[in-house]
Parts: C-alpha cells; sequence; structure tokens
C-alpha cells in the first residue's frame, strides 16, 4: 500500500504502541495481577460486570486471532521451497501441527518453555541481525531513486497502514500475565514492555528497509506471506533463503509459544471468575491445561475459517480497542497509578484515532472483511453478555 514509505509507518506503529504500554505499565505495576487487562478493568470499575466479561472475551480472542496469525505465516514460510506452497490446505493443516507443537510444550513445563523460548529468541535475532545486513549490502536501489517513483502515497494511507499493522506490537501486552512468575515486577514491568518495543520497532525498521531496497515491490507484493524468502533467493540463491525461512520459523515459534503461555493464564484468571466455562479455570501444576487446549483449538479453527488479512485487522481492530479501555482505565485512577493526564490523555486520543482509520479503510476497500469482523465481534459480545448474566445471577443468589 506504501511502498517506499513502509519503515514511517512502522516507526509510527511503534509510537501508537508505546502510547498503550503506558497505561498497561501503570496498571500493570498498580495491580499486580496475572489477569492483565481483563482484571485491570474489573478493578478499576468493579460496578461493570459486563464491561469486564466483555473486555476479557475481547483480548482472549485477538490472543486467538494472533496465534492464529503467527502460525499461518510460520507454514508459508515452512512450506514455501516446495512445490505445494500456494496449496491453502496444506499451509492451514502445517499452521494447526505447529499449535499442537507449542501447546505440549506448554502443557508440558513453565521452565521447560523458557528455556525453549529462551533458545529461539536469541537465535532468531542473530538470523536476523545477518538477513539485515544481507538485504543492506545487496541492495540495487536508493532511498531517493524510490521516493521519486512512488511519491504519491498520503499520509492518511501512510497512518492507515501503521493502524492496521498494529498487531505486530500487541506481545507488549503479555508481560503483565507473567507477573506470578516475574521477580521484582515495580521495575521489571516497564523495563520488559519498553525495551521489547524499542527493540521491535527497530528490527522491524531494519528488516524493512533492507526488504525495500533490495527487493523489486511487485515481488514483496506477490509473495506477501514468505516476501523475504522469496526476494533473497534472488541475492543469495538457495542458503540465503534457508536463512530466510529458519529466521521467519523461529520468530513465529517463539511468538506462539509466548502467547499461549500468557494469554492461556489470563483465560484461567477470567474463567475462575465465571466469565469463561469453569473448566477452563482448572491448573494442574500451576498450569492452565483446559485453557492451553482451548486457545490453540480456537486458533486453529480461526485459520481454518479465514485468511491471513482477516486475521491481521481483527487482531489490530481488537488490541486498539483493548488498549484504548486500558487508557480509560488508567486515566479514572490516574492519580492512584502516579500517571501523567497529559500523556494518557494522548494516549486516548492516539488509539481512538488508529481505530477508526481502520474501520474507514475497511468500510471503503474492504466491505466483506468488516463483515466478516462485525460477525466475530456480534459472536464475542453475545457471549460476554451471556455469561456476566450467568455470573450475576450466580451472585444475587449468594
Amino acid at each position: 500500500m506504501i511502498g517506499v514509505f513502509t519503515p514511517i509507518a512502522i516507526l509510527l506503529g511503534g509510537v501508537i504502541a508505546l502510547f498503550a504500554a503506558y497505561s498497561y505499565i501503570k496498571l500493570g505495576v498498580y495491580y499486580k495481577d496475572e489477569g492483565a487487562s481483563y482484571s485491570f478493568y474489573k478493578k478499576t470499575f468493579p460496578k461493570s460486570p459486563f464491561a469486564a466479561s466483555l473486555i476479557g472475551w475481547w483480548v482472549i480472542f485477538g490472543y486467538i486471532s494472533t496465534l492464529a496469525l503467527y502460525a499461518y505465516t510460520f507454514a508459508s514460510y515452512a512450506i514455501s521451497g516446495f512445490v505445494f506452497a500456494e496449496d491453502e490446505w496444506v499451509r492451514k493443516g502445517v499452521a494447526g501441527g505447529v499449535i499442537a507443537i507449542f501447546t505440549i510444550i506448554n502443557l508440558w513445563s513453565v521452565r521447560g518453555m523458557g528455556k525453549v523460548e529462551d533458545v529461539m529468541v536469541y537465535s532468531k535475532l542473530i538470523i536476523l541481525a545477518i538477513i539485515s545486513f544481507v538485504l543492506i549490502y545487496n541492495r540495487n536501489t536508493s532511498i531517493p531513486v524510490l521516493l521519486q517513483n512512488d511519491n504519491n502515497k498520503t499520509i492518511l494511507t501512510i497512518m492507515i497502514v501503521a493502524s492496521i499493522t498494529f498487531v505486530a506490537y500487541e506481545g507488549f501486552q503479555l508481560v503483565t500475565n507473567a507477573v506470578n512468575e516475574m521477580e521484582n515486577p515495580d521495575k521489571n514491568i516497564p523495563k520488559a514492555i519498553y525495551s521489547a518495543i524499542i527493540l521491535a520497532v527497530s528490527i522491524y525498521l531494519i528488516i524493512s528497509l533492507g526488504a525495500i531496497l533490495a527487493i523489486p515491490f511487485d515481488d514483496i507484493i506477490l509473495n506477501k506471506e514468505y516476501a523475504l524468502a522469496s526476494g533473497t533467493e534472488n541475492i543469495l540463491g538457495r542458503w540465503g533463503t534457508n536463512l530466510v525461512i529458519l529466521g521467519a520459523l523461529l520468530a513465529t515459534s517463539s511468538a506462539i509459544s509466548g502467547t499461549v503461555f500468557g494469554a492461556s493464564r489470563q483465560m484461567a484468571v477470567i474463567a475462575k471468575d465465571g466469565y469463561f466455562p469453569a473448566l477452563l479455570a482448572k491448573r494442574k501444576n500451576q498450569i492452565p491445561v483446559s485453557a492451553i487446549i482451548t486457545m490453540s483449538s480456537f486458533a486453529f479453527f480461526l485459520i481454518l475459517v479465514g485468511d491471513l488479512e482477516d486475521i491481521l485487522e481483527f487482531g489490530s481492530i481488537t488490541f486498539l480497542l483493548v488498549s484504548l479501555m486500558m487508557a480509560y482505565a488508567n486515566y479514572t485512577i490516574r492519580n492512584n497509578t502516579n500517571s501523567s493526564a497529559f500523556l494518557t490523555i494522548i494516549a486516548l486520543f492516539v488509539l481512538s484515532a488508529s481505530t477508526v482509520l481502520i474501520l474507514y479503510f475497511e468500510l471503503t476497500t474492504q466491505i466483506f472483511q468488516i463483515i466478516f469482523i462485525g460477525g466475530l465481534y456480534i459472536l464475542l459480545t453475545l457471549g460476554s453478555w451471556i455469561f456476566s448474566r450467568s455470573r450475576k445471577n450466580q451472585l444475587h443468589n449468594q
């Protein structure tokens, strides 16, 4: 959509994420609850059970959508070198397989998952650094030339792209889900979240810069699910492609593992409060077994019924809305969380504007996607309403 201006959209997306993170950090340090956004809202507005239930359903299914997105991308890269690379059902099958693998790892043990995660993260960072250097070194054009040939993009379009791709930064929210396993959360929650966003932005900027300088835009658009692998093959041959594929598989694998770990614990907390089926609250050795299996199953279902763009935009809208509600909650108790009213108001404005931009884009260009996404929200709202009513009746009978 925006060609040479892609790094700018990535940078803007990072700025939006930093504003969203401000309230998460303040609320996370104040409440120290692994229920994260759901618990923050519930404790801030204790007389609004439906609102708490709604945000719980939204955020969990937002994580399920990102889980599906990561698995779908993993599968796209995993099969990119085979003759069946364009076979959608093979891709969906591989995506389901990788979800199953990391479901088993998360069911195994927290310590075991942590060790696997560490290896994947450090390995992928090394590989991404190599890929970035190789792409930039083998560039076949320059930014001034690209700007000259691609100068018809508007600021509005760049801002829309920054909003649509907000889901790329949502992982910072998972930090607060691990508060019970964390040492010194007052110090480590802000440190982890801010450094994660800054590192993510830096990596995305370098990778995107290398891509637009070394890979023709037509190739990136044609091979959108595995553009880096396809483009690197023309530069370095098969070994370069294999390196990119390995980096992508490690990147998406660690994202899958981290999402299953953090979001399943949040799901268990919500279920314990009665806003999800009680079965999902059960734990074995502190591991929410039923929540992990349920999340993974729904993610695979979403892969079967949706496509990459549907999943991406549903995730971005969801996390923008949830972040907006967190900013509102933080503003309400800003004196308790020692928050700046000025920064919180700016966050409210930025997050609201980003949500409106995605909806505007959907309504003007992707009407069928807005119907699909709207249908999901209707189902989620109905489910949250039913459970909030049931919970209200239980409390009344007690």
